[in-house]
């Protein structure tokens, strides 16, 4: 069997189920003996860094929430079977479901695994006039006000009061908090 069979389909799923969703499909084509039609199933996620603490926790978060990306092959019982799972809403495309074009399918992938290697994603962005903690190098501890948020660079141009005289300071995302 070709690869050349398998194509890249949406499926609809309720938003926040997917990871249910997804093992559901797992063991219903695995029961059905479906598996060789579909070879890939797909939640696209992306890492999500936040700082609870003073600690930087990683979170992955759903980067299409209510999607899942399935490599399949929709021959015999494999449609009906995918379909009937608890949870799909359905594919997109409805009856006949539309596969993504092969640019599509690197797009959504690609773009997961550059947000994966960019970095640092915040979950709540930085905001110019709000107040920080320093929580990383030789300021830790010392509180400041946001002047510049440079995203490009994942920096943050803080002003310090440092014996008495408001000192500017560079720094990246990392080495701060909100303060509450």
């Amino acid at each position: 069997m070709s690869q050349d069979q398998y194509k890249w389909y949406v499926v609809r799923a309720v938003t926040g189920q997917e990871k249910k969703v997804k093992a559901q499909l797992e063991s219903e084509l695995e029961r059905a003996g479906l598996v060789k039609h579909v070879p890939q199933i797909l939640i696209p996620t992306e890492k999500v860094y936040q700082i609870k603490n003073g600690k930087k926790t990683v979170k992955e978060k759903s980067y299409l929430p209510g999607y899942i990306l399935i490599h399949a092959e929709l021959v015999g019982e494999t449609y009906h079977v995918i379909d009937s799972i608890n949870g799909v809403v359905g594919f997109l495309g409805g009856k006949t479901p539309t596969p993504l074009r092969l640019s599509e399918v690197n797009r959504i992938l690609g773009n997961v695994d550059e947000a994966a290697e960019q970095g640092e994603i915040l979950s709540e962005p930085f905001i110019v006039n709000e107040s920080v903690k320093v929580i990383d190098g030789p300021f830790s501890g010392f509180s400041g006000i946001i002047e510049e948020v440079m995203e490009d660079r994942k920096k943050l141009k803080v002003m310090v009061k440092i014996f008495g005289r408001s000192t500017p300071l560079e720094l990246n995302y990392m080495q701060v908090e909100k303060e509450n």
